[in-house]
């Protein structure tokens, strides 16, 4: 196991412990689990899905998320219910009536005689029930014995004295759950589970859009283990049930894939392993078929398995892949791509005749993947890039014409101006792309069309779709990818998707970001991600400041939080979550356009930043060990997920300090003391809001957009909105 991974940069005069570092990350934000709880002890209220069967042949290559999302309420249509108890009887399976108690320990009946000063005891006769275990389905019954749950002291000589003693907490209560059923049938759906990591930015140059992602973290993104250094299984990801009874040996069936270990992710040791299994329905288990132990990173790799085992041919057939390593987080990654099972194949036959984009484009702006919108419009020079990047890879194992693509910019669905990708330019003047290999260039945007500047409001948002295509046929879903150029109120260098944590060590350490910005103006706070890595890190302090610039690197501090009122890193709960810190006072304060934003630590452990690697801004990221003497450049490849706040019309809602969550909803003031109000793009009138509490209990429903959280306690609660999004909004209450 690779627990995490140092690169030491240090001065002779200091210790190894003051450096920079990076670390794998301790959470997948966007994972989400298919079941939900009423609470942490019961599966009372829980959901069980029986799925569809689905029919051959069966491809993914990850370019679209075909993970079945599990998304049935008590009101849906179809929902079914059954009622469970806890405490039914052994043979007739009836339940027992509702207040029923007993022991586990013997009890019994003790007989008193005062006048002879003797006593003795007759133990109860032991009961036989069937206790069922409430914490997971299909709920497993085990016949005990038990007593009842009294003790009873009878003293003779003496007319009616008799005592009835009860337990004060007897061992079994009965109990009971009702469990909802719904059935899916969407045969676009092929994995029944999402413990793996679907996304487009792990894998090291895979050959289209999207891949799935293995590692030490569960579906819902946080580590099996946290803070141990166990190996076993992690991850899985399931298929559907698959219809194969019409076949046999003699249909040439086949199970094919891509595979790579690492990636951008973290290195697997040699002990840890991917592994590839196959369901027999009627002998109801598993079969290994496949495995490779851990390795560095390699180009995508095909596998093949021939299926002739005849029982496979069945209907209910499946396939899972699982990981073997590490448990305490994002460590030991392997990625997967390009799932197909088909019929009438061969070994060589891999089917992966595909031209496709790599990777998603990120910006067409020179340097950055968002601006302040009037810093934007206010420009009077091209921001446009000039070096676009773009990733195409040739599956054909033939040389193939490239044809010209486009890049289209709309806006609210509005047409707004393109740019034609001539097979040319893309190619490095060659009209033909050489088979089975990737090809990367560099586009021009800086000429012809521009982001229209006329457009008013404080923010803006344009929808920017490539497309690129060959001459043969091949699976065009991954030939064009869509990205979203947004204007808000910051700069940012990342892509919003962390594949390490980073920072510096060392007491009084100090981590600061270079930005030239388009225009002098003033900051209002700091955007941040950071992301739990190794160790948990979210009591260690640390304070906000700003430099101006000395020749490229930090200058005089124009800023730093009073250090009575440090500030701490916050782990959000959703997708690309930044929170804002805002400066003490909620104070302006002015800048150049040449800044820098960063912090000083107050403790020596690593706070672990969110670091980008797919886009590379190293060379704006500083740090030092010695009290700001010196600035050292980082040495790994990859952009900080900092981002400068700019003062904006939007300030009296962002300076409520809150929560950043998606485009439809913000609630501010977050934290809040009282009042939580809850708005956004999106008309809230009349929808239900929902509340909880941090354990997921339901607190109240309310059709009021102001929610009056005084009477609560102090901690975190949750909002939903169902009607609007299916997302969870942190709120924390002060």
């Amino acid at each position: 196991m690779r627990s995490f991974l140092y690169c030491l940069i240090f001065l002779s005069s200091y210790t190894f412990s003051q450096t920079l570092e990076t670390g794998p990350l301790m959470r997948n934000y966007g994972i989400k689990g298919n079941v939900s709880l009423k609470s942490t002890n019961s599966i009372d209220s829980s959901f069980v899905f029986s799925t569809d069967t689905i029919s051959l042949p069966f491809f993914d290559d990850f370019s679209t998320n075909k993970f079945q999302s599990y998304s049935a309420d008590f009101t849906t249509p179809g929902v079914s219910s059954q009622l469970y108890y806890q405490i039914i009887d052994p043979i007739t399976l009836a339940p027992f009536p509702s207040g029923t108690v007993f022991s586990n320990q013997p009890t019994f009946k003790r007989t008193v005689d005062l006048i002879n000063n003797t006593f003795s005891d007759t133990t109860f006769n032991p009961i036989s029930i069937k206790l069922g275990d409430f914490l997971s389905y299909p709920i497993q019954y085990q016949t005990v014995d038990v007593y009842p749950p009294y003790y009873i002291y009878d003293t003779v000589g003496i007319a009616d004295i008799s005592d009835t003693i009860w337990l004060e907490n007897p061992t079994y209560l009965q109990d009971s759950a009702r469990i909802f059923f719904a059935s899916i049938n969407d045969p676009s759906k092929l994995w029944i589970d999402s413990f793996a990591y679907h996304n487009y930015r792990f894998g090291l140059n895979p050959r289209s859009l999207g891949v799935v992602t293995f590692d030490g973290l569960d579906e819902n993104g946080y580590p099996y283990l946290i803070n141990s250094a166990q190996t076993n299984y992690a991850d899985r990801l399931t298929s559907k049930p698959i219809d194969m009874s019409a076949l046999d040996a003699s249909d040439s069936a086949y199970f094919s894939f891509l595979y790579q270990p690492e990636g951008l992710g973290d290195i697997p040791e040699q002990g840890d392993s991917l592994v590839l299994e196959f369901y027999a329905k009627d002998l109801d288990q598993w079969f290994r078929v496949w495995s490779i132990n851990g390795d560095n990173v390699h180009p995508f790799r095909a596998a093949h398995v021939n299926i002739s085992d005849t029982k496979y041919f069945k209907k209910g057939f499946q396939f899972r892949f699982r990981n073997y390593g590490s448990l305490a987080g994002g460590l030991d990654h392997f990625h997967i791509d390009y799932v197909h099972l088909r019929t009438l194949s061969a070994f060589n036959d891999t089917l992966f005749k595909d031209f496709a984009f790599v990777y998603p484009l990120n910006s067409l702006l020179d340097t950055y993947t968002s601006v302040p919108w009037d810093h934007y419009k206010e420009s009077t020079t091209n921001k446009m890039s000039d070096s676009v990047l773009i990733k195409l890879h040739n599956g054909s194992p033939n040389s193939e014409n490239y044809q010209n693509g486009q890049i289209n910019v709309s806006h609210n669905g509005s047409f707004e101006g393109n740019f034609i990708l001539q097979g040319f330019n893309l190619a490095e003047s060659n009209i033909n792309y050489s088979p089975r290999t990737t090809h990367t260039s560099f586009y021009d945007c800086s000429n012809g069309y521009e982001y229209d500047r006329s457009k008013t409001g404080d923010q803006q948002t344009f929808e920017v779709k490539a497309n690129a295509s060959a001459q043969f046929p091949n699976f065009n879903v991954n030939d064009s990818t869509i990205f979203y150029q947004e204007f808000f109120n910051f700069y940012s260098y990342d892509d919003g998707s962390a594949e390490a944590a980073f920072g510096p060590t060392g007491t009084q350490a100090r981590l600061a970001i270079e930005f030239n910005a388009y225009q002098p103006d003033s900051l209002i706070g700091i955007n941040m991600h950071f992301v739990p890595s190794v160790t948990n890190v979210s009591n260690k302090l640390f304070l906000i400041t700003v430099w101006d610039d000395n020749n490229g690197v930090p200058g005089t501090i124009l800023y730093e939080d009073d250090p009575f009122f440090p500030n701490s890193p916050i782990y959000g709960d959703e997708t690309n979550q930044f929170h804002t810190y805002y400066f003490s006072g909620n104070i302006k304060v002015p800048v150049g356009e040449k800044f820098h934003v960063g912090w000083r630590q107050l403790d020596p452990e690593r706070l672990n930043l969110g670091l980008d690697r797919n886009i590379d801004r190293s060379e704006t990221i500083r740090f030092s060990v010695d009290g700001g003497f010196n600035w050292l450049t980082s040495p790994f490849p990859g952009s900080a997920m900092i981002r400068p706040v700019f003062s904006t019309a939007l300030d009296p809602i962002l300076s409520a300090n809150s929560i950043e969550t998606d485009k439809k909803v913000i609630l501010f003031p977050n934290p809040t003391s009282q009042i939580l109000n809850i708005g956004g793009i999106v008309d809230l009138e009349g929808v239900e809001i929902e509340l909880y509490d941090a354990f997921g209990r339901f607190i109240l429903k309310s059709t009021n957009t102001q929610i009056d959280l005084s009477e609560y306690q102090s901690g975190i609660y949750f909002v939903r909105i169902p009607s609007i999004s299916d997302k969870t909004y942190k709120v924390i209450k002060q």
